[in-house]
This record gives structure tokens, sequence and C-alpha cells, in this order.
């Protein structure tokens, strides 16, 4: 009897032990409910929290928001170093590249750089030593380099990791700003030289008319042509300074129209035929009446073929000849101004259409050196393509080709 009234007394308490238990459990259930609804701003009401399965609903939902929020993060990324033309290396502490960019697979040249170390990929001493001077200072390094075998200019940026062992590096090609610099500094040198010597000129010829020269009745006039000459020089290269840099900068509008080839060349050669005249050399012009029509800017390409006749003047000797002629080809119509001068060597006939280029001493002085480079500018603005032909003491060709369509 004892041992039931025991039995029944041990079965009573432990009924009441997990009757306890359950309450306990099922108060805390209840408070982490209300601790994530009020952390996180859910707007269910109490029902949907009070059992475990809303509380793991919840936390499912919570999960799935900041699943997605992170996935477009990272799309947006993906997008950004996909398209970035600079590239994006990075690398982990071991110094093997975890990620690379399309960008610094190009740069570089290597197409899958993953675990690879950062030396086979970027393969220059200057630039592994910027990486090695990072990881053991922690700090920012920048590298510039060119790479001579490839003719490129690379800036590299090394990044240490804050959260990581690792770093990132950002590789630059400067290759187009070193040249545009070099442009840049060769065309103000260029500039100097060539304002030098006719404002060296005027200098000396005004020091001699106020020194007595100018009531000389033979020295001052000839002094005072000369100084005309020169300021006609300087007005010609300012101007064709001008027309260049509005050309190359794009703020010239061509005037698209019909035009006749047969009258584009006449006209050109009737504005040249009194200074060829001058200089004892006969123009003559073959074109034929039938040639198709182009839709171009008459006055740029007359400015073209005028430029091209100019300097046909001045490198033919008295008593040569400069014929103009005009044909129709599979792409459009060629134009061609040739002359019986002095000729152009072959090495140069790739660098004549660059600004102040001058093939040797003995065209030094004469002319600005511009005329061919606006040339080439106005042709390829009509979508066209201009060139020489010459051989050395036996005359020059200067052809261009004006499409049909442009």
């Amino acid at each position: 009897m004892n041992y039931s009234i025991l039995l029944i007394l041990f079965l009573f308490l432990l009924a009441a032990w997990f009757a306890w238990r359950y309450y306990d459990l099922r108060k805390r259930i209840n408070q982490y409910a209300q601790a994530i609804r009020n952390q996180n701003n859910f707007s269910a009401n109490a029902k949907e929290l009070e059992s475990l399965q809303s509380v793991i609903n919840s936390l499912q939902s919570i999960f799935t928001v900041e699943k997605n929020n992170l996935n477009a993060d990272n799309a947006r990324l993906s997008t950004v170093l996909e398209q970035l033309t600079d590239g994006v290396i990075i690398v982990d502490a071991d110094g093997r590249v975890q990620f690379a960019n399309p960008a610094a697979r190009k740069l570089f040249g290597i197409n899958n750089p993953i675990q690879q170390t950062i030396a086979q990929v970027v393969r220059n001493f200057q630039l592994i030593e910027a990486w090695r001077r990072c990881q053991q200072t922690r700090q920012i390094q920048i590298e510039t380099v060119e790479l001579a075998t490839q003719k490129q200019f690379l800036q590299l940026t090394v990044i240490p990791d804050e959260y990581e062992s690792g770093s990132l590096l950002l590789a630059q090609d400067l290759t187009r700003v070193r040249r545009l610099e070099t442009v840049r500094r060769d065309f103000i040198s260029n500039v100097s030289h060539e304002l030098r010597t006719p404002l060296a000129s005027l200098k000396a010829l005004t020091e001699t008319l106020r020194s007595g020269a100018l009531s000389d009745p033979e020295a001052g006039p000839r002094f005072l042509n000369r100084i005309h000459t020169e300021v006609d020089a300087l007005t010609q290269m300012t101007q064709e300074l001008l027309d260049l840099s509005r050309i190359e900068s794009g703020q010239v509008e061509l005037n698209f129209a019909p035009i006749s080839p047969k009258n584009l060349i006449n006209s050109a050669a009737e504005r040249m035929k009194a200074q060829a005249e001058r200089a004892n050399l006969k123009i003559s012009v073959n074109c034929n009446d039938d040639l198709p029509t182009l839709r171009a800017d008459h006055s740029r390409l007359e400015q073209v073929l005028v430029n091209l006749i100019h300097n046909a003047v001045k490198f033919t000797k008295p008593g040569g000849e400069i014929s103009l002629f005009a044909e129709s080809v599979e792409n459009g119509v060629r134009f061609a101004v040739k002359d019986s001068g002095i000729g152009i060597p072959s090495e140069s006939l790739n660098r004549i259409f660059e600004r102040f280029y001058r093939v040797d001493s003995s065209r030094t002085g004469s002319g600005t050196g511009l005329g061919l480079s606006i040339a080439k500018h106005i042709v390829e603005a009509h979508k066209g393509k201009i060139w020489a032909e010459s051989d050395l003491g036996q005359g020059s060709t200067f052809y261009f080709l004006i499409p049909h369509q442009v």
C-alpha cells in the first residue's frame, strides 16, 4: 500500500515537472517571437508568432529577403566589374589570384588567371615588387611601368584588404594618355619653333629700320616687303592652327550637298593657276564629264585640293608640271595631284600628314607644315582616305578617295 502511494506521488511530481517545463518552454518561445517581431518590425499579429513554426517561418522570410538583396547587389557589382575598362584583380595572402575581371585578363594577356600566382599573371618585376611592398607595409602602393614589347604604359594600384590578408590590384592602361601628352608636348614645341623664326626676323627687320634704314630709298621698301611677307606667314600659320584645332575638335560642320567632281577640280585649279604661273609651272586638269555626283562639302574638298596643289608648287622646280585628275573607282571617286618635283623619301611617306612634319632641311622654312594635316582631317571627315606615292627625285602623287555615300 505504501509502495502504491509512493508511485502515485512520483507520477504526480513527474507530471507536474513536465507541465512546468512545457509552460517554461512556451513562455520562452513567446518571448523569442516577441523579440524577433520588435527587432525586424514585422506587422504579423501575435497569433502568427505564438508557435515555433511561426518563428521559423519569420526567420525564413528574413533570410529570403536578405538573400535576394545580396544577390541583387552581387549582380550589380558583377555587371560593373564586367564592363569596367580598368583591370581588377583580387589576390589572397599567399599571392594567388582569386578574381580577375575581363579587362584584367585582356590587359595581361591571360585567359584563366584564377589560382595562379601574381607573378605568373602580371609578369613584371616592378609590379610584383609593388604588391610585395603592399603586403609588408599594408599601405597603398602605386607603380607605373612601360612594357616595351607591347608598347604600353601601365599603372598598378595595390590596395590592402582591411578584413583579409590579401589585396586588391587596380591596373590602368595609360598608353593613350601618354601618347596624348607626347602629342601635346610636341605640338607646343613645334609651334614655338615655327613662331621663333618669323618673330626673330621681324624683330631684326624692325630694329634695322629704326636704326636708319627706313629713310634709305632702296633698303627701306625692301625691308618693309620682308616684314609684310613674315606677317603673312604668321597670319597663315595662325589661321591654319585655328582650322586644324576646330576640325580635330569636331567644331567644323560639313555642308553636304551634291557636287560635281569635275567642277570641284576645275575650281581648285583656277584658284591656284596664278600662283603656279608665278613659279613658272604648268598646271593641267584631266577629268571626265561622266564622273558620278558626290555628296560632300564643296568648299572643304576644294581646300584639300588647294593645299595639295600649294604643296606641289613649293617643291617643284621652275619649268615643272602639276597635273590634276579624278577618276571613278569601285568605292567612290579618286582625286590626285601629281607633280614633277623633288620627291619624298619612302621612309617619310607615312609621316608627311603629321602636324609640322618636314621631310628634310631642304623643306625647312617653306610653309607651316599644317596643310597636309588639315587635308587629312577633312578627307577623313568625309569617310575617305588620303595617301601619297613618290620616287625621290621623280616627283610625287597625292591621292584621296571620297566614297559615294558619306
